[in-house]
């Protein structure tokens, strides 16, 4: 009969003389100086206190990650990310007073070394390429973010991309469809500032409002208003409005 293999160092986890190894980084969780890896910290914003309370179950009962500030807007996730010390910003897309998309174009020129994700009920392939030009590095759909969002999160912080794997391989034929032919990425219908104006009109905010939170004129206000309503081939508010709702720059 042979005898079982009792060579020094077999069993994983020891050294050659059979005692416990412990190099420092060889045990899960800890660096190569032996510290535990701290955990990543991020600034997650949503208008839905419910929404941001079942995400933030999902993220905290991650070892490796842990909300650290929530915002319930935009605006507020731009002014926490001032202050905070955050690795990564979780975004919803349609939120009041600034979208996740241009607080993710705000953060992005504040904090370079931020990275974000949008997190979004639309499956769409513009907000997809927005999304990327405004410097988000992953986009997740609400509807699967218990199953994808953690995955996500640990993709952005290696600095690896992310998008849902339903849409993976019809957004990148698109895009090397579109870079083989020469033609640009979707071009969006207004631009920024414009788009500003227009969630702010849609939102009921007078030209005055409008003005002085964005430090403007009325006029100049007005102006992007008309060119708006010429721009899209509408005639009033309630046409900005309904437009507004389904580009999702506000919820119905």
């Amino acid at each position: 009969m042979t005898n079982a293999d009792t060579t020094p160092g077999g069993v994983p986890g020891t050294t050659r003389d059979g005692a416990p190894d412990t190099t420092p980084g060889n045990t899960p969780g800890t660096s190569r100086d032996g510290a535990a890896d701290a955990p990543t910290r991020i600034l997650l914003a949503d208008d839905h206190a419910l929404v941001r309370g079942g995400v933030r179950l999902i993220l905290d009962a991650e070892p490796d990650l842990t909300v650290v500030a929530e915002a319930a807007d935009g605006a507020e996730a731009v002014a926490l990310a001032r202050t905070q010390d955050v690795d990564l910003a979780v975004l919803d897309i349609s939120m009041p007073r600034m979208t996740g998309l241009q607080a993710a174009r705000e953060l992005s020129r504040l904090k370079p070394e931020l990275r974000i994700l949008i997190l979004t009920m639309y499956d769409n392939e513009q907000y997809f390429f927005e999304a990327l030009k405004a410097g988000a590095s992953g986009y997740v759909l609400k509807s699967v973010a218990d199953r994808d969002l953690v995955e996500a999160c640990r993709a952005a912080v290696r600095d690896e991309p992310f998008i849902y794997p339903g849409a993976e391989t019809a957004l990148i034929r698109t895009y090397l469809d579109r870079a083989e032919q020469g033609r640009p990425l979707p071009d969006k219908a207004v631009t920024e500032r414009e788009e500003e104006i227009l969630k702010l009109v849609a939102e009921g905010h007078s030209s005055k409002e409008i003005g002085d939170l964005l430090v403007i004129s009325p006029k100049t206000v007005e102006r992007h208003r008309a060119n708006l309503l010429q721009k899209l081939g509408m005639r009033d508010r309630l046409e900005l409005t309904r437009y507004a709702i389904r580009v999702g720059l506000i919820e119905p």
